[in-house]
């Protein structure tokens, strides 16, 4: 059976639901998120506040709907990077990356939303795991095929990754970081435990990374953060077992 076409009436109020959200991103980028209500947001796009509340009955409402956008977007952008970069692991490392900072970048107050300080009062439900899952599974995908391509090859290919922790480690995150293993395991990413911290600590990196660049803690330190983060990555693939591949 063929999908129901839209009535004008549903198109009007996903059209109404995109002005609010819209205008409510406008809002994080100039306020952030701890300031962000619905009043605000309804003066921004000329409505009454009792109006707003027919499609967001609350500012947690409006904030879900925003980190679903936002992680959706996200997600999509760095889907796409990777899909574009071709077959090599090397290349679509750093395509993902370089998508995720160039994103974060143009989108400083979605960012501030997603990984910056949490609102206060406000827990994101669980409609929010699925979107929010989508950047990192990519990292991890590129991650997991590096892997296989690396364990197939000859061993003067290359790397062959890291099965095991530096001598040096205390040894005692594993429990820690449980919980994310397990979220990876049942997504059917099934590889070994110490790649999978490896790719743990690539991945907040390359957020920690960004979120300094964006919030001005660079100065006196870096004054090129394209270039400084083009070697961040470099790096960390190294360390994840691969060469990032820059072109």
């Amino acid at each position: 059976m063929a999908d129901r076409a839209p009535t004008a009436r549903e198109l009007a109020r996903e059209s109404v639901r995109a002005s609010i959200l819209a205008a409510a991103r406008a809002r994080l980028t100039d306020e952030g998120p701890t300031q962000l209500s619905l009043r605000a947001v309804a003066r921004d796009v000329g409505m009454v506040s009792s109006a707003v509340y027919r499609y967001f009955p609350s500012r947690d409402d409006l904030l879900t709907a925003l980190l679903i956008a936002d992680y959706d977007e996200l997600g999509a952008a760095v889907e796409a990077a990777d899909a574009a970069a071709g077959p090599r692991a090397g290349a679509r490392w750093v395509a993902v990356c370089r998508a995720i900072r160039t994103w974060s970048l143009a989108h400083p107050g979605d960012f501030a939303l997603l990984f910056g300080s949490p609102v206060p009062g406000y827990a994101a439900p669980r409609e929010t795991v699925e979107p929010a899952s989508r950047t990192t599974l990519t990292i991890v995908r590129v991650v997991a095929d590096a892997q296989g391509a690396s364990a197939s090859a000859p061993a003067s290919a290359g790397r062959h990754g890291s099965p095991v922790p530096p001598t040096a480690a205390p040894g005692v995150v594993g429990a820690a970081v449980a919980d994310g293993v397990a979220s990876l395991h049942a997504f059917g990413l099934d590889l070994p435990e110490e790649l999978l911290l490896r790719t743990l600590m690539a991945w907040t990196t390359v957020f920690g990374v960004i979120s300094f660049e964006l919030f001005g803690h660079y100065v006196g330190s870096v004054s090129d953060g394209a270039a400084y983060f083009d070697e961040v990555i470099a790096r960390l693939a190294d360390d994840l077992g691969f060469a990032g591949e820059f072109g």
